[in-house]
C-alpha cells in the first residue's frame, strides 16, 4: 500500500502476528483499543478497517500505537513492547521514576488533576503494564531513610493534633466511596490531599512518630484517590496515585500501608487483563513486614487479592491455598483490635465476593453462585452499595453462564435497583455484560428479558 506521501509501505508482519496469535478478530481489537483510549478520557474512532491499514503498513498515531499495545496486550495477557508490533523507533510510554522527590510529585500530580485546562497532561497515557515494576529492597530502605533526614520546607508546626484532623478526613470520604462509586468526590479528595495534607508533609514535626503517621495518612489518601480513579476506569490516574501512595508509605516506612497499595494495584492489574503482572505485585503485597506486621483483618484482604491474581494467571491450587490462608486470618479479627480503619470495609460479605471471583475464574460456577450469594446475604448494602451492586452484577452473570437467565434476569434487575445514584464504571461494566449476555434470547419475546434489556440500555444511557 501507499503512505499519504505516495510511498509504498510494506505489510506489519509483526503486528498481523500478535492478532493471530491474540485469537482476536479486527473487530474486536478496535473495540478494545477505543476502550483503552476511553480510560485515558478520549474517544477514538478506530475500527475494523484501521485495524487492517495497520496491518498493511499503516502507522497509527503515536498515542494510539500506545493504546494498541496495551490492547493487545490484555488479549495476550502479557506485556507487549512497541518494538513487537513493528514501530519503529519505539515511542516512550509513560514509565515510573521511582527516584523523583514525593513532595514535588505529590504537588504536580495534583497540579494536573485539578486543574482541567490542564488535565489532559494526565490522562493523555494510557494504564501500561511495561511502566511499572516493583521496586527493589534498596529502594524502600533508602527512601526511609531519606524522609527522615528530610530538612523542613516550611515553618508550619504540625503535632497530633493535626494528625487526628487528617485521619478524621478519610474516615467520610472512604465511606461515600464505598456508598456512591469512585465518581462520587474524588475531585474533593485530591483537593484535600493537595491543599490541607501536602503543606504539612513539608512543615517540621513535633517528633518522629507524627511525621511518619502524618505521611501514613497522606498515603492512604492518595490511595483512596487512586482506588476512586481505579473504580471509574480512569485507569492511567489510578497508576500514578498508587505510584504516589507507594513512595509515601515507603518514606513513612509502613509496610502495612505500602502492602495495601501493591494489593490495589495487583487487583487493577487483575481486572485489566494482566495476571502475570497482577501475581508479581499481589507476591510483593504479601512479602516480609507488609504481611506479618499487618493486623489479621488486613492480612486477609492482601491474602484474597494475592488468590485472585493467582487464579487469573492458571493456577488453581496456589490460589485454593492463598484463600485458604485468607479465611483463617479474617478468623483472627476480632472487634477491638489495633487496625487501621482503611479495612473497614472487609469482612465475611467481601471474604466471599473475592472467593466467588476466584473459583469463577478457576470454572467452578456453581461455588461462585453459592460464594456470590453469601456475599449479598451478609453485606450491608446500605453502606456498601456499589460493591452490593457490582456482586448482583457478577451473579447475575455467572447464573446466565449457567443457562439459568430468568434466574439471572431477576438477580441484574435488583443490581440495577442498587445501581440509582451510583457513579461506578465498575458497576457501568456489569450493566453491558448484562446486555452482552442477553444479546443471544433478545428476540425470543421473554418478557423478562425485554423489559431488563430495555432498563439496562436506559442505564447506561443516563449514567453515560
Amino acid at each position: 500500500m501507499k503512505d499519504p506521501s505516495g510511498r509504498h509501505r510494506s505489510p506489519n508482519t509483526l503486528l498481523r502476528a500478535l492478532i493471530r496469535d491474540a485469537d482476536v478478530t479486527y473487530e474486536a481489537l478496535a473495540h478494545s483499543v477505543r476502550a483503552v483510549a476511553a480510560e485515558a478520557g478520549e474517544r477514538l474512532r478506530t475500527n475494523r478497517s484501521a485495524i487492517a491499514h495497520w496491518v498493511a503498513g499503516a502507522e497509527p498515531q503515536a498515542m494510539t500505537a500506545v493504546y494498541l499495545t496495551e490492547a493487545l496486550s490484555r488479549h495476550l495477557r502479557r506485556p507487549v513492547g512497541p518494538e513487537e508490533i513493528g514501530l519503529l523507533p519505539p515511542f516512550q510510554g509513560h514509565g515510573v521514576d521511582w527516584h523523583t522527590d514525593t513532595l514535588r510529585a505529590l504537588h504536580e500530580l495534583g497540579r494536573l488533576d485539578l486543574d482541567m485546562g490542564r488535565r489532559r497532561a494526565l490522562t493523555a497515557a494510557a494504564y501500561s503494564v511495561t511502566a511499572l515494576a516493583v521496586p527493589d529492597s534498596d529502594w524502600w530502605s533508602h527512601r526511609a531513610a531519606q524522609a527522615a533526614d528530610r530538612p523542613a520546607a516550611s515553618r508550619l508546626k504540625v503535632g497530633r493534633r493535626d494528625l487526628h484532623a487528617v485521619r478524621d478526613m478519610v474516615k467520610p470520604f472512604s465511606r461515600a466511596d464505598q456508598r456512591h462509586g469512585g465518581g462520587h468526590a474524588r475531585t474533593a479528595v485530591v483537593q484535600y490531599l493537595t491543599s490541607d495534607v501536602a503543606p504539612r508533609l513539608g512543615g517540621t514535626f513535633t517528633d518522629d512518630h507524627v511525621r511518619q503517621d502524618m505521611f501514613s495518612a497522606a498515603s492512604e489518601l492518595a490511595y483512596l484517590s487512586g482506588w476512586m480513579a481505579f473504580d471509574n476506569a480512569e485507569h492511567a490516574a489510578a497508576q500514578r496515585y498508587f505510584t504516589l501512595s507507594l513512595s509515601l508509605a515507603a518514606e513513612a516506612d509502613d509496610a502495612p500501608m505500602a502492602g495495601h497499595v501493591l494489593r490495589a494495584m495487583a487487583h487493577q492489574a487483575v481486572e485489566l487483563g494482566h495476571p502475570g503482572h497482577a501475581v508479581r505485585l499481589a507476591r510483593a503485597s504479601v512479602d516480609g513486614q507488609r504481611y506479618t506486621r499487618a493486623a489479621p483483618r488486613e492480612r486477609a484482604l492482601l491474602g484474597v487479592v494475592h488468590a485472585r491474581a493467582l487464579a487469573s494467571a492458571g493456577q488453581p491450587r496456589a490460589a485454593a491455598g492463598a484463600l485458604l490462608r485468607a479465611e483463617d486470618d479474617l478468623a483472627m479479627a476480632k472487634p477491638g483490635d489495633d487496625e487501621p480503619g482503611r479495612v473497614f470495609f472487609f469482612g465475611e460479605a467481601s471474604l466471599a465476593h473475592e472467593t466467588a471471583c476466584v473459583l469463577r475464574d478457576t470454572g467452578d460456577l456453581a461455588g461462585a453462585q453459592r460464594e456470590f450469594r453469601r456475599s449479598v446475604r451478609t453485606r450491608k448494602a446500605s453502606s456498601f452499595t456499589r460493591t452490593h451492586a457490582v456482586t448482583l452484577g457478577y451473579l447475575g452473570s455467572v447464573q446466565a453462564r449457567q443457562g439459568a437467565i430468568e434466574e439471572a434476569c431477576a438477580t441484574w434487575a435488583r443490581a440495577l435497583d442498587a445501581m440509582d445514584g451510583i457513579r461506578s464504571a465498575r458497576a457501568r461494566q456489569t450493566v453491558t455484560e448484562m446486555r452482552r449476555a442477553l444479546s443471544p434470547v433478545r428476540g425470543r419475546g421473554i418478557p423478562i428479558v425485554t423489559e431488563l434489556d430495555a432498563r439496562a440500555a436506559v442505564h447506561l444511557t443516563e449514567s453515560a
